[in-house]
């Protein structure tokens, strides 16, 4: 099992070179034949192209990020590498592969501990994760579940694409926007109109998501507020989950005061029901309308009471008149920039995995080509916090 799973993180790497190696000895490597031993090494070396015998030389040359992994002793009476560097954290066995890796390598350490329940939970164990810690190390916690040895609990092996996600914010951009904080909105809002139905818009999420995502892997504290979206939240952010335009509004006036940008991504509802019926609504004869009322409009707020410092960004989507009606945004809302896309433009809009903006500022306009709504996030952050002169 241990020897199979470690290789599914190197095929989820992008296709480009990832300057990441994985470290893995498999629980039950100690009942191993010699002659599986040479297999799995002879494997090794096909996979990652690499001399097996001087194989810590080769992992210095990386010099990224080493992530362990460890599968407990479920399978086998013998003690993992993992577990025993956890265990005994100091002085560390030397001879193992693993152990005398990250002995010899500079780079990021990174530990995912996976084992029995109970193994994991034990004061010992727990007092030598915080010893590798208090080291640089960082310890991804366990998934719970079924583990391979009948219990069901903390141990379980995160998911290959955690660990891959794990790998690329340490090594993805470099931490250029360490030490900011960063508030982003995304997603739609949904405004009940009875206990049934409700009126929302086409937002997936997927835009703010991403500039939430970019701005936390290159270092940034992030505050997620996002309506209900499609899209699963990135990882390594503050997540604050909001249905309606009201709750939106409480939750970002809230938070709004201590942060170095505010970046509204979100597709906020402008109007909602003026009368919202505790019962479902029934269908009658004839046609029947719904009384609107204006939401809080929390781009104006935020621009009305921005912090002296404060960077304030919107989004502007338009059907036409895009850049005429974004400047008017700009200015009426007293924003230093606003992303200006046009729906009816191919690869932009709800939805799509990529995006046409302009990026508008008093001073100039930028307009990107169409691209992934990662890289639109990287020049957004960019504009925001390196502009060019």
């Amino acid at each position: 099992i241990g020897v199979t799973t470690v290789f599914f993180v190197p095929r989820l790497m992008p296709n480009d070179p990832v300057e990441a190696m994985i470290g893995q000895m498999t629980s039950n490597a100690g009942s191993m034949s010699p002659e599986a031993v040479v297999q799995m090494r002879e494997s090794m070396n096909s996979l990652f192209g690499l001399d097996g015998s001087v194989l810590h030389q080769y992992l210095d040359f990386f010099k990224r990020v080493v992530i362990s992994h460890d599968f407990g002793p479920s399978l086998s009476s013998y003690p993992t590498p993992v577990m025993q560097m956890i265990a005994r954290a100091l002085p560390w066995t030397l001879g193992l592969m693993l152990t005398t890796t990250v002995l010899a390598c500079t780079c990021k350490k990174i530990i995912s501990p996976a084992m029995n329940t109970r193994m994991f939970e034990n004061p010992i164990t727990q007092d030598n994760l915080k010893i590798c810690e208090g080291y640089g190390m960082e310890v991804i916690s366990p998934a719970n579940g079924y583990l391979a040895c009948g219990d069901v609990g903390a141990g379980k092996m995160p998911e290959p694409d955690v660990l891959l996600q794990y790998i690329l914010k340490e090594i993805q951009y470099k931490k250029d926007l360490a030490g900011k904080k960063i508030l982003v909105t995304a997603g739609p809002t949904r405004e009940a109109i009875d206990p049934v139905r409700y009126i929302t818009n086409h937002s997936t999420g997927k835009m703010g998501y991403a500039v939430a995502k970019v701005a936390a892997y290159r270092g940034a504290e992030v505050t997620l507020v996002t309506g209900p979206a499609e899209e699963k939240p990135p990882m390594f952010v503050h997540v604050v989950k909001v249905e309606s335009a009201r709750e939106m509004f409480e939750a970002v006036t809230s938070k709004s005061d201590d942060k170095d940008a505010i970046i509204k991504a979100a597709a906020v509802a402008d109007y909602r029901p003026k009368f919202v019926s505790t019962e479902k609504t029934k269908k009658a004869d004839g046609d029947m309308s719904i009384e609107l009322e204006r939401t809080d409009d929390i781009l104006k707020w935020l621009g009305e009471h921005k912090k002296e410092g404060q960077f304030l960004c919107g989004f502007s989507m338009e059907t036409q008149n895009m850049l005429e009606n974004s400047r008017k945004k700009l200015e009426k809302k007293n924003l230093d920039m606003i992303v200006a896309n046009n729906l009816k433009v191919a690869g932009a809009g709800f939805g799509t995995d990529t995006n046409v903006v302009t990026l508008i500022t008093k001073e100039r306009e930028t307009q990107l080509e169409k691209m992934p709504k990662e890289e639109v996030a990287e020049h957004l952050l960019d504009e925001i916090f390196f502009p060019q002169a």
